[in-house]
């Protein structure tokens, strides 16, 4: 298990959803944390998770305010941090596609300006989250976010002398995480219409603690360069729509601009890359700076078949209508009744 002890760690886009649970996870697992700094631009948000967090009762937690834009305030709040999570993003996709430029400096120019940072200050490991539409991407986002990816594994070559590690995890759509799908159609069921994009539609599911479980994995497992992908169920939209509403309309209103029908995670080309770890699936980087005999060995990693490619809609593994419902109540409302 990672030794936390005396360590300091900090949060980039610690106020999301993501960042919360781990902040949860972090003080209820190793409370013995010596600092935890929440560095996000929301100050509504941070006022709000302040109240969660008294520093009476958690003196470990700081918040500190600032943009991943800003290198200098970047800079400065990673001065004595040991361990980063790069969760800041510019996520929604119909908002990157309306508002390109901004989509690329939050999530390709901050991405730099988190790996100098680091670089310059006493940071020993960086995991990177990413999602399933950096994999082929056809919309903004996700080409940010695959560029994110390639500057975090490309760091490991510029370390030089610095013992730091840059990692990537990379999962699909994270279960009652804010902007996605199940709160959206919780809330719509009032109105007695859900509206479905397209009823081929799929996509990855994971709970907000598996992603946390993954980030954490990463942490203490990474050599550095590896983009860690894990194994997941799918749904189908209409079954969310079903296992929500099952009374409720569902009309079908056509995709939103750079949607997918089906999410990838791992495309043909990664194969050749691919090594898979048991529980998770790895991406390794062309160059490395370790031998991979030795990683191979040391995780009883076996290579995937030439061709192989992980896809939503071509999985092996799906959620039912009724395991969704348990989900819902268990990791998104615990008030859910369909």
């Amino acid at each position: 298990m990672l030794d936390l002890k005396n360590k300091t760690l900090l949060i980039t886009g610690g106020t999301g959803s993501l960042g919360k649970a781990l902040t949860s996870h972090i003080i209820r697992n190793y409370p013995d944390i010596k600092k935890l700094v929440i560095f996000s631009r929301d100050e509504q948000k941070q006022f709000q998770m302040a109240q969660q967090y008294p520093p009476e009762k958690f003196p470990q937690i700081r918040f500190f305010i600032g943009d991943i834009r800003d290198f200098e305030r970047l800079k400065r709040a990673l001065k004595g941090i040991d361990y980063v999570i790069h969760a800041a993003a510019m996520k929604h996709v119909p908002i990157a596609e309306y508002n390109p430029m901004e989509c690329v400096k939050t999530n390709i120019l901050g991405a730099e300006n988190v790996i100098n940072a680091c670089l310059e200050t006493d940071v020993t490991r960086v995991v990177a989250l990413s999602t399933d539409k950096a994999a082929a991407p056809i919309n903004l986002y996700g080409a940010t976010k695959l560029a994110s990816d390639k500057l975090f594994v490309a760091a490991n070559n510029i370390t030089g002398w610095n013992p730091i590690k840059f990692s990537v995890v990379r999962y699909g759509n994270v279960m009652g995480s804010n902007g996605s799908v199940i709160p959206f159609f919780i809330k719509k069921r009032k109105e007695g219409i859900l509206p479905i994009t397209d009823p081929k539609m799929t996509r990855f599911n994971i709970s907000l603690q598996g992603g946390v479980d993954m980030v954490m994995h990463a942490l203490e497992n990474a050599w550095g360069g590896e983009i860690f992908v894990p194994k997941i169920p799918s749904y189908r939209i209409t079954d969310i729509a079903e296992a929500i509403g099952p009374e409720c309309e569902k009309p079908v209103v056509g995709i939103r601009p750079g949607e997918k029908i089906h999410e990838e995670m791992i495309t043909s080309s990664d194969s050749y890359y691919t090594y898979d770890l048991g529980k998770y699936y790895t991406i390794l980087p062309a160059t490395r700076k370790w031998k991979l005999e030795e990683f191979i060995e040391t995780f009883n990693a076996e290579k995937v078949e030439p061709g192989f490619q992980y896809n939503s809609g071509e999985n092996d593994d799906w959620e039912t209508v009724e395991n969704l419902r348990v989900l819902i109540k268990e990791h998104v409302d615990s008030n859910f009744e369909a």
